[in-house]
């Protein structure tokens, strides 16, 4: 009964939804406020415009806040080697990583008032984890770079550039990116052989890149062509220069997946990191997301036009596949960082 205030009416028990939601959110904002501050990890200002979600929460409930930039897995090692220590209330990981946080008793379970607004697929039945925004894997390539923008896997084995897509098995998104390649060539959630022959050739070619593939380094000319998030990619194209970048979602495949909010269960302010929870599902935060290029989890939120704008055309997206068998993906994820190294790194040159 989240989000429920039991009153006595004329001698019996009445549940008055509307107003219980308002009082309970009252009250919660009240204990935020008294904790006074909200430290969270992997929710970066330049990654799903969480800038301009930061600064609105931190001024509407008068919260100092701090965030440590860090990948999903990094994140639940800091929750799990922290515990009573914790430094963290609130993280941002990969779908996947949700139900491992949950599996090792590292989070505790709020649902917010729009919680009937999201998917079934899109939260833990209890709480403990759910999902705020979605993105699919794209490719940023440098036009300054390379000539011919490619648009597909296929095209990625012809070219003459440098790919770059991070840290595999360690992020959350590079992972999907191999998922994405997997899909593309034939392979699904249980089979990542294809996409690993595939960035294997890349790495015998002398074309795999093991820079990141952040902001600072596409500015610097560093990438040519990255594999990255559309809604960052989108960003980094429009905060550089969007006439210096092309963004495309590969044609011949992709993935579609998420990312959820993980309230530390050893959060020294856990009603505040509940608050951002809140506001980041509310209709605010989720023009916020998309006004970061992410896809919002809620579908009944009015999206502005000139946010619209800004995003890839709907027709692309046609090629991208949800993850289906998610019990079989967090398997493979644990594969991958030693078939990484066997199939792929092993013939970097």
């Amino acid at each position: 009964m989240n989000n429920l205030l039991v009153s006595v009416v004329s001698g019996g028990l009445c549940l008055c939804l509307a107003q219980a939601n308002a009082e309970s959110l009252t009250v919660l904002a009240q204990a935020a406020k008294k904790e006074g501050a909200v430290y969270s990890v992997g929710m970066p200002d330049d990654w799903a415009n969480w800038k301009d979600t930061w600064a609105q929460v931190t001024q509407k409930y008068g919260l100092s806040h701090r965030d440590t930039d860090l990948s999903s897995a990094e994140e639940l090692a800091k929750f799990e080697a922290e515990k009573a220590n914790a430094t963290a209330d609130i993280g941002d990981v990969g779908h996947t990583f949700g139900p491992v946080a949950l599996q090792k008793g590292l989070t505790q379970p709020y649902k917010p008032s729009t919680w009937n607004d999201i998917p079934t697929w899109a939260k833990d039945k209890d709480g403990h984890w759910v999902l705020a925004y979605t993105g699919t894997i794209s490719f940023i390539t440098n036009n300054q770079l390379v000539k011919e923008p490619p648009k597909s896997w296929a095209d990625l084995l012809k070219g003459k550039y440098k790919v770059t897509l991070g840290a595999v098995g360690v992020s959350a998104r590079a992972n999907s990116a191999v998922l994405a390649a997997a899909l593309a060539r034939g392979g699904d959630e249980k089979n990542l052989k294809p996409a690993l022959e595939f960035f294997g050739q890349l790495a015998k070619q002398g074309r795999l890149s093991l820079i990141d593939p952040s902001l600072a380094n596409l500015e610097k000319g560093e990438i040519e062509v990255g594999i990255l998030w559309d809604f960052t990619s989108l960003s980094y194209r429009d905060r550089i220069d969007s006439k210096r970048f092309t963004v495309s979602i590969p044609t011949d495949g992709s993935v579609t997946t998420g990312y959820t909010t993980i309230i530390n269960k050893y959060a020294k302010h856990p009603n505040a990191a509940k608050l951002v929870r809140e506001y980041v599902l509310s209709d605010a935060g989720q023009v916020n997301l998309a006004r970061g290029y992410a896809r919002p989890i809620r579908s009944n939120v009015s999206i502005p036009a000139d946010v619209q704008a800004k995003l890839l055309p709907a027709s692309q997206y046609k090629v991208a596949k949800p993850i289906r068998d998610f019990a079989a993906w967090e398997d493979s994820t644990k594969k991958l960082p030693r078939q990484w190294q066997e199939m792929v790194m092993v013939n970097m040159q």
